[in-house]
Formats: C-alpha cells, sequence, structure tokens
C-alpha cells in the first residue's frame, strides 16, 4: 500500500505505510455454571472464576503458539458476569477481537482457543460456548496502484512528505473487502491534528482536504492523460 502524509511545513512528515491493515475476527464467549449464594460458593460451579482464567489464558496464544515473526493481536475487552453482591453468578460472558495477517494465523488463533475454552469446561465442570464472526479481511494492495499513487502524492507534496516504508497497521479497514473484487491500493493523509481517530477528542483539520482533493486529481492526470 502507498501512504502519504502531509504536514505544515514547519512540522516533520509522518511515515505512513505501505503494508496493509490486519483481518478482524470478533468473538463471545458464554460461560455457564450454576449460581449459589456467595457464603456458601461450594454449591456453585463458578462461571465468574472460569472467565477470568480465560482472560489470562488466551494471551498464552500470541507468546507461544503465534511465531515471533507472525504479527497478531488478541483482546479481550468485554467481561460481564452477576448483579449482586452476595451471589455467585451462574454466567459470565466475554468479548473481544483478534487481529491477524494471514488467514493461517487466524485460524490457529481460533482453534486455540476453542481449545482453552474445552479445558476451561473441563476443569471446572461446567460449559462454555465460543462464537466467532468474521468481520474484515486483511488488506492487500495492488503494487502498481500503490506506486501510482505515492508518485502522484510526490508531486503535490514533494517526495520528502511521502513514505511507503513503515509497518503494518494492525487496525482494520473495511475498504479491505474491497481489494477482494478489484485491485486498488488504500492510502493515509495525515493532518496537524495531534489525537487519533476512534478517539472522542478528535478533531479534522479540514485545511487537509484540498491537499487530498489535489492528489486524486493528480492520479488522474497522470493515468488518464488528455490528447493533445
Amino acid at each position: 500500500m502507498a501512504c502519504t502524509t502531509s504536514r505544515p511545513a514547519s512540522r516533520a512528515a509522518r511515515r505512513c505505510a505501505r503494508a496493509g491493515h490486519g483481518g478482524a475476527s470478533f468473538f463471545d464467549i458464554t460461560v455457564t455454571g450454576k449460581g449459589s449464594h456467595a457464603a456458601m460458593p461450594q454449591q456453585s460451579r463458578d462461571a465468574l472464576v472460569a472467565a477470568s482464567g480465560l482472560v489470562g489464558q488466551f494471551q498464552t496464544i500470541l507468546g507461544r503458539n503465534v511465531a515471533p515473526l507472525d504479527q497478531a493481536v488478541l483482546s479481550v475487552t468485554q467481561i460481564h458476569a452477576g448483579s449482586a453482591y452476595g451471589v455467585v453468578p451462574e454466567t459470565a460472558t466475554l468479548a473481544g477481537t483478534i487481529r491477524f495477517f494471514r488467514p493461517e494465523v487466524r485460524d490457529l488463533m481460533q482453534a486455540r482457543m476453542r481449545a482453552i475454552c474445552e479445558g476451561a469446561a473441563q476443569a471446572f465442570d461446567l460449559r462454555i460456548s465460543c462464537e466467532f464472526r468474521e468481520i474484515f479481511d486483511v488488506l492487500v494492495n495492488d503494487a502498481d496502484l500503490s506506486d501510482a499513487w505515492t508518485q502522484a502524492a510526490a508531486d503535490v507534496l514533494g517526495a520528502e512528505n511521502v513514505r511507503d516504508d513503515s509497518q503494518p497497521f494492525t487496525g482494520s479497514e473495511d475498504f479491505a473487502d474491497m481489494l477482494q473484487q478489484v485491485p486498488g491500493a488504500y492510502g493515509n493523509l495525515g493532518h496537524a491534528g495531534t489525537v487519533p481517530l476512534h478517539n472522542p477528542g478528535f478533531v479534522l483539520d479540514e485545511g487537509i482536504l484540498p491537499v487530498g482533493a489535489s492528489i486524486y486529481a493528480r492520479l488522474i492526470e497522470r493515468r488518464l492523460p488528455v490528447a493533445a
């Protein structure tokens, strides 16, 4: 992927990735045990204890199953259980996401998560269901179109403000689904803001919009020259 970054002349140019974005799966896990009075936990099969253990055990997948050179992320982002101080809950749920750059790594992570859940279910004498939803594909860019984007951006911004050599980004991008159907390239255009996306403090620097439009106009000029 060719990526471009533009900042005011007095600010350093931000690096931008030529590599793609990661794919994403979401997971939902339900632990079903047996509730009890909190003062008599021996009568329970504690879903909350089992669910809490899964959070830490899942991290061993990254450290001991995924190869060190295969970038991957596994984040548990939700855990829900119980509604009272004095009751051991019957059920607990976990949810989160995995990110990957190769389908084989996704399959490995999902298989290990299922195996860990099966082991925990047996160890704690309860039931655990583990479901996955495939959300985004890995973003794969066309090399020729990436070069075309980079060249057009260099014409507008100057080559010193264009970078195509930074690391892959583990965040996901739905444009990846389009690139499964037609060749394309995904680029990033930086601006003067300092707060990243997906943050309530993010404010778009509207002054960068004409720059982005100019890059696309130049891309058209380079690839569809007007006959003399």
